[in-house]
């Protein structure tokens, strides 16, 4: 299993986090609360459940890993079950989220791993680490990377981590928020410094709803973006 020293969040250059964003941040949550609304957190699972299935996302839709997640669970109810049972039957039962063989290795490495470390899968104490050494704690699981151990500290320790999925990515990079050549892992330590903590999960939750709704992949709706004027890579 690589070390955490292996595994931590990539660095970002002094460069990248002073500099000034072409689009200010509280400007781009003061527009998207005008059209979303405003953002309060809701638990949405406990920790363990909430990291198994954000594996599970990976490389496929919420939707499949939702599908794959509930297989899991009907098939094999408790994370014991899943260590003891056969890695195909793992495969199987998650067969909807795709990559089903390499994500049942993952995912029985990772149980294990907790489970040897702490004895059982209660991962609630985490939330009383500092950020960076609960980030670490994650991290340093088979597999587990910046966006999955930020969406677990977000989601469900209510932890001040800030996510970076693709339409975060996509969003972040016309807006000017992050710079073109900013990878996704590299843009997890990047908007901590931009966001202020008790916006983060906020800000998270507009980005994404914005990539999906209006700042799309294929075809951005800049006509109904209440950041067109200010956007740099606007087409109005």
């Amino acid at each position: 299993m690589p070390s955490s020293s292996q595994k931590r969040s990539p660095k970002h250059s002094t460069s990248a986090k002073n500099r000034t964003p072409t689009v200010a941040p509280t400007l781009v949550k003061e527009r998207l609360n005008s059209i979303y609304g405003l953002i309060e957190w809701r638990p949405r699972m406990i920790a363990i459940d909430e990291l198994i299935f954000t594996v599970l996302t990976q490389n496929t839709s919420d939707l499949n890993a939702e599908r794959a997640y509930d297989s899991l669970r009907k098939v094999l109810p408790t994370w014991g079950e899943v260590i003891e049972a056969e890695t195909s039957q793992v495969a199987q039962a998650i067969k909807h989220g795709g990559l089903s063989n390499q994500k049942s290795i993952r995912i029985q490495q990772i149980l294990v791993e907790i489970l040897k470390r702490l004895g059982h899968f209660e991962l609630e104490f985490l939330s009383n680490k500092p950020l960076e050494e609960a980030r670490e704690w994650f991290t340093s699981l088979p597999g587990v990377g910046p966006k999955t151990a930020a969406v677990v500290m977000s989601f469900s320790l209510r932890m001040p981590a800030f996510p970076v999925d693709t339409h975060i990515h996509r969003v972040s990079k016309r807006l000017g928020l992050i710079e073109e050549k900013t990878t996704a892992d590299q843009a997890h330590p990047i908007m901590e410094d931009l966001i202020p903590e008790d916006d983060r999960y906020e800000m998270h939750v507009l980005l994404i709803t914005h990539g999906r709704q209006i700042c799309k992949a294929r075809i951005a709706q800049c006509s109904r973006c209440p950041l067109a004027n200010e956007c740099p890579a606007s087409t109005l």
